[in-house]
């Protein structure tokens, strides 16, 4: 039995709106780099999507919604996961920063502090931090 067998549909829904969030990301540019594909075949396995599951969303990532988690520390985790596929190739231009702004509204951050939230989310990833750091800095940056 997988981990993700003991938990209901709206589980495995839920990783499929996340993986496919990270493959629009991916794709916001034109093409998949070759960094970009090892992210994604490893965030796949991760969140045990199977390979026709894996086809059908990179065919198709838009068919799945993106389901904004409930915890802070789970929306701040996936907001890690995708400016990391953001900043994958250590260029940010004004496209980037403008669909990981989209999707951190999607994750349920606030309109009046996403730009805030998204400057910091960026700047952490140019320190190359880890995600405990990042979850750190995130939860206290107002402090």
């Amino acid at each position: 039995m997988s981990f993700s067998d003991l938990f209901d549909s709206g589980f495995k829904n839920r990783n499929k709106g996340h993986f496919s969030a990270i493959v629009r990301v991916a794709l916001s540019d034109g093409d998949i780099t070759p960094e970009e594909r090892e992210f994604i075949d490893k965030l796949a396995k991760n969140l045990e999507i199977s390979k026709e599951e894996y086809e059908e969303i990179m065919e198709n990532p838009s068919k799945y919604p993106i389901n904004p988690p409930y915890l802070y520390i789970h929306r701040l985790e996936r907001l890690y996961d995708l400016a990391r596929m953001v900043y994958t190739d250590h260029v940010l231009g004004p496209k980037q920063k403008e669909i990981l702004i989209r999707f951190a509204l999607a994750l349920g951050f606030s309109p009046g502090n996403v730009n805030y939230i998204v400057d910091k989310a960026l700047s952490l990833l140019v320190l190359n931090v880890d995600l405990d750091t990042f979850l750190f800095e995130m939860q206290n940056m107002n402090k």
